[in-house]
């Protein structure tokens, strides 16, 4: 690898600066992602593996980033196992036949590798590209998440159907979540055959649950995925809303990575995990819509925090919104580029 600077941090190496990637860096922000959005589906984009190695590199290509994180979505591992998902541009994903009984459950397949072949070839696309630059990042969504996902039928504001699917019937919800972490830790194990240098797990719902929940309904499942991750040189990273709160349990699963939201001091999230867990993090994403002066005067005042820490790797706190300029991404990527500890 070229730019060893993502991996040596995930391993909790000193590096000279810290690297820097950021989650949706291939996306709705960016004109030229448009310009392939607007010719096919998002579900297209990320089953045409020419295609998503496209999207995939844009960032590369235009941002300069430490790494890429292979385009694709944390949903397909509901689709495979016989979920009906669809995107509508303005509403975001839909399931039309959500899961909401034990025959549902019962219907849903676990032996379905195959329906994710197309996310090994894109990877293999994308390497031959990347040709050993920089590293590149596989993901899958957490079963909490997926869960929710397809118990609501879509995106949810307050996650009631989940909730009261997990208090009511908790054994059903644990019957749900099984299958989901199997599925998920056969995917994860996919992507590493495929060639990926990394693997990140998006709990991008865990905010929803209190921290016991958070213990019974996710972490466990987590550690499962994690315990069966083929990851050998291949740094895990551990990502959820909700990880400034739950950081503590989150490392209980030995993640080489814990990616943290922007409601904590990082440095004290740090301090308190144990050694040789990396964190990933934390500016908050609003602060790319501010003055260049206040985005360059954020992440030198994160960086001064974060100074002589061996294993950090910058990152937002979350996604980038579709409306941050894309000049001001750049410009903050440029900012992390010139530091130097």
């Amino acid at each position: 690898m070229k730019n060893n600077l993502f991996l040596d941090a995930a391993f909790s190496k000193q590096t000279e600066r810290p690297p820097v990637w950021m989650m949706r860096q291939a996306g709705r922000f960016m004109p030229q992602y448009w310009e392939i959005k607007n010719k096919y589906s998002f579900l297209e984009m990320c089953k045409t593996p020419e295609i998503a190695a496209d999207v995939t590199m844009l960032p590369v290509d235009l941002l300069g980033i430490d790494a890429a994180i292979l385009f694709c979505d944390i949903l397909v591992t509901g689709e495979a196992m016989g979920g009906d998902l669809s995107f509508t541009q303005g509403v975001g994903p839909k399931f039309a036949n959500p899961v909401r009984t034990a025959q549902d459950i019962e219907n849903l397949n676990v032996d379905c590798l195959d329906e994710l072949q197309y996310v090994a070839d894109a990877i293999k696309v994308i390497q031959q590209r990347l040709d050993g630059n920089i590293p590149l990042i596989g993901f899958a969504g957490a079963p909490f998440t997926v869960m929710s996902y397809l118990i609501e039928g879509g995106s949810s504001k307050d996650f009631k159907l989940t909730k009261l699917f997990i208090h009511n019937q908790p054994e059903l919800a644990h019957k749900l979540l099984a299958k989901i972490a199997k599925v998920t830790a056969d995917y994860l194990n996919l992507q590493i055959a495929a060639g990926v240098n990394a693997v990140q797990i998006f709990d991008s719902w865990a905010l929803a649950l209190s921290w016991n929940d958070y213990q019974e309904f996710s972490h466990r499942y987590i550690q499962e995925i994690i315990s069966n991750l083929n990851r050998k040189d291949i740094p895990v990273i551990s990502f959820c809303k909700g990880s400034s709160v739950f950081a503590p349990i989150m490392a209980e699963a030995k993640p080489d990575v814990i990616s943290v939201d922007w409601n904590a001091d990082l440095l004290n999230i740090k301090n308190a995990l144990p050694a040789g867990i990396a964190v990933q993090g934390n500016l908050d994403p609003h602060i790319l819509y501010a003055d260049k002066a206040v985005i360059k005067a954020q992440i030198h005042k994160l960086f001064e925090r974060m100074r002589g820490t061996e294993g950090f790797i910058f990152n937002l706190g979350h996604g980038i919104m579709p409306d941050i300029p894309f000049d001001n991404v750049k410009y903050a990527i440029e900012v992390v580029k010139e530091f130097r500890y």
